[in-house]
């Protein structure tokens, strides 16, 4: 009789060990979840929301200005009648952009059969630099040498190599640091592209 209650219990031992790890990790998502609510509407926010304070709305509000009065001044304001603070990546008035010409050139590409052939790339881009960077002059008056070297560079591509958003990102990339290298600066922030057609 005391093996058989010896046996009833070793089998419920893994089982309540499956349920407190099911229960631990149930535990661990929910913290999660929380952390993540609280890092997307804010320590104040969050306690606000749940009813553990952090003041009426007036007050928020008032400490949402004297936070946006306290950036304003550490940009070398004082906090009146400055222009609002950019955003990084959004154009302003310090961020230019330059259209270029239609680059159309020839580029190599793979039949199903393994044959070489070419196919026509046209491109339409555009670049966005900062005024605000040393050398930023320098890309109205470069800007010959940067198409020049944008075709000798595109002309080097296979039609792989513009598959897919990373062939987009990588094409980016390479424009952009050439740019960097022509205009001596970095200036020169992203390129816009407005067409991307292989023939």
């Amino acid at each position: 009789m005391a093996d058989s209650t010896g046996t009833s219990q070793d089998a419920e031992t893994p089982k309540k060990k499956k349920l407190l790890r099911i229960v631990a990790l149930l535990l661990l998502c929910v913290v999660a979840l929380a952390g993540g609510f609280v890092a997307a509407v804010g320590p104040q926010r969050a306690m606000q929301m749940v009813g553990l304070g952090g003041g009426t709305e007036d007050e928020m509000a008032a400490a949402e200005d004297d936070h946006a009065e306290d950036v304003a001044a550490d940009a070398g304001g004082d906090g009146h009648g400055a222009s609002p603070a950019t955003p990084a990546g959004l154009p302003g008035e310090h961020i230019v952009v330059t259209p270029f010409q239609e680059i159309i050139v020839n580029i190599t590409a793979t039949t199903a059969t393994g044959r070489q052939t070419t196919r026509f790339l046209k491109l339409n881009l555009a670049l966005a630099y900062d005024t605000r960077v040393s050398g930023a002059e320098n890309i109205e008056s470069r800007k010959l040498f940067l198409r020049d070297s944008f075709q000798e560079y595109l002309r080097q591509l296979n039609e792989n190599d513009l598959q897919g958003s990373i062939g987009l990102v990588r094409l980016k990339s390479e424009l952009l640091r050439r740019a960097r290298a022509i205009s001596d600066s970095d200036a020169p922030q992203e390129f816009l592209i407005a067409d991307l057609i292989v023939q």
